[in-house]
């Protein structure tokens, strides 16, 4: 797995500085409110006719069984693959896959690539890697377009620019589309069908002069050795069949048995995602067809980490996320900081387990620091557990990597907060040692809130003006009151 966000700190910093911009607080609010009423209003509408807990229950099923069995499941979807006419390659981290998409492009003199919506290639870092050999990456998805021409960093899983708004994506077009191709009209308005037109004649020429398109997948069917993206725009069915070459870069996880076991998976993610009954692009292939789309297919089957999640017995269930970002339009941490806080292509409560869970914690430098920060980011409220559609328990998740980060510092210089649990080990443990020190309670919370940094957000009832222990030494357990 690549490294954070650049000079990304660690969480509490990032959140520090986040909430200090309240447009982004407005923005935040607007868009995952709006999202979170419609995902809502369809669930209401499906427990009429079938229970949303037993599809909920349906969903884990397939991503759990698929788990437990993933070796088998992979070897099998290579082989249908194979037969379909597809390349299969197996790249165990994010430097791999980048070399084997680069290799492929560079076999076809291709100096540039369209790419369809895929957080696995921001996970690996790939339109940097490209771009280091000369080789364009052109985003192709709406908000991803904003993202990249305006030079930021995505700040959610379904929607990359959800910290904008439409004035200020009209200034990012306005201002670089011509710097990398057709220009924005002078005339460009902030409505949003007059930016999707913009975008769609920017994109437009980049569609038809490429030669290699990039994809993920949202699932791969092991049966049949087909791959499926999900999408509401139509830039993805573009990418995927206008190029004369294909290369998908896949997590492991994304496999699933059969066709059957994706029907419960296909009703649950647009629901929870966009809050629609189906996603208007459902695009599927399977290798090669004679004169109909890329007639050269590669499927890069990526681990980078996800074979260290599988072997976490707690942690595991994270592998079983559809990306479909519910967790983070519920979470009252996300809504408030923005996705750039979590320095990761994953943010919110399912990047503060996966994130840790695919690098590791306890790693060295500050980019160990701020993965170890991340399964703080959050006050445990459950929600994203209620309305997760293959049922991760993040809340579990996360009590458990505290616990594994706490582990993986222990012995060496103690922490502030280490030698403040030893002490009050040591002083709960001995009756007079509590009586003696509770005769400076006052003392002692008075020098807290002017100088403790966990009390400096937080509010300490006053001390009271006698300890239980003075009273019922005084009143001689009460009975002299």
């Amino acid at each position: 797995m690549s490294g954070t966000f650049v000079g990304m700190p660690p969480f509490p910093t990032a959140a520090s500085r986040a909430l200090e911009d309240a447009q982004l607080r407005h923005n935040l609010a607007h868009a995952t409110g709006t999202i979170r009423n419609k995902r809502s209003r369809l669930v209401d509408e499906i427990n009429t006719t079938y229970p949303w807990e037993e599809l909920r229950l349906a969903g884990a099923g397939v991503k759990e069984a698929a788990l437990l069995r993933l070796g088998d499941q992979l070897e099998r979807l290579e082989a249908s693959l194979t037969a379909n006419g597809a390349i299969v390659h197996w790249a165990a981290d994010a430097d791999e896959a980048n070399r084997i998409v680069i290799e492929i492009a560079q076999a076809h003199q291709a100096d540039e690539v369209v790419k369809v919506k895929s957080m696995v290639t921001q996970e690996i870092g790939l339109n940097e890697a490209l771009a280091a050999e000369g080789i364009a990456a052109w985003e192709t998805d709406l908000a991803e377009l904003i993202v990249q021409l305006g030079d930021d960093l995505p700040s959610h899983i379904l929607v990359p620019a959800i910290h904008r708004n439409r004035a200020e994506i009209r200034e990012i077009f306005l201002r670089a589309m011509k710097e990398v191709g057709r220009p924005a009209p002078d005339d460009l308005t902030d409505e949003p069908a007059v930016l999707a037109g913009a975008a769609r004649e920017h994109l437009r020429e980049k569609f038809l002069r490429a030669k290699v398109g990039v994809s993920g997948a949202n699932f791969a069917v092991a049966e049949s050795g087909t791959l499926v993206v999900v999408e509401s725009e139509g830039n993805g069915r573009m990418c995927l069949t206008l190029p004369e070459v294909l290369v998908s870069v896949v997590g492991i996880e994304k496999v699933v048995s059969d066709w059957a076991e994706l029907d419960p998976l296909l009703r649950l993610l647009p629901r929870s995602s966009t809050g629609e009954r189906m996603n208007p692009y459902t695009s599927t292939w399977s290798g090669i067809t004679p004169g109909d789309g890329p007639q050269e297919v590669h499927v890069v089957l990526l681990d980078n980490g996800r074979t260290n999640a599988l072997a976490d017995k707690v942690g595991r269930q994270a592998l079983r996320c559809i990306r479909c970002s519910a967790c983070l339009n519920v979470c009252p941490v996300y809504e408030r900081t923005g996705g750039h806080a979590y320095g990761s292509v994953y943010p919110g409560p399912i990047g503060a387990i996966l994130n840790p869970l695919l690098k590791g914690v306890g790693q060295a430098g500050d980019a160990g620091k701020q993965v170890d920060s991340l399964p703080y980011a959050s006050s445990l409220c459950g929600a994203c557990f209620e309305v997760c559609p293959v049922r991760i328990d993040i809340p579990s998740v996360l009590v458990e990597l505290r616990a594994q980060v706490v582990d993986s510092h222990r012995g060496g210089v103690p922490k502030p907060e280490a030698i403040a649990f030893k002490g009050a080990a040591a002083t709960l443990s001995k009756g007079k040692r509590l009586g003696f020190v509770e005769r400076f309670t006052k003392v002692g919370m008075r020098f807290g809130k002017r100088f403790g940094p966990w009390s400096s957000a937080r509010d300490l009832p006053a001390a009271p003006d006698e300890s239980f222990r003075a009273w019922w030494k005084r009143t001689d357990g009460g009975r002299h009151e």
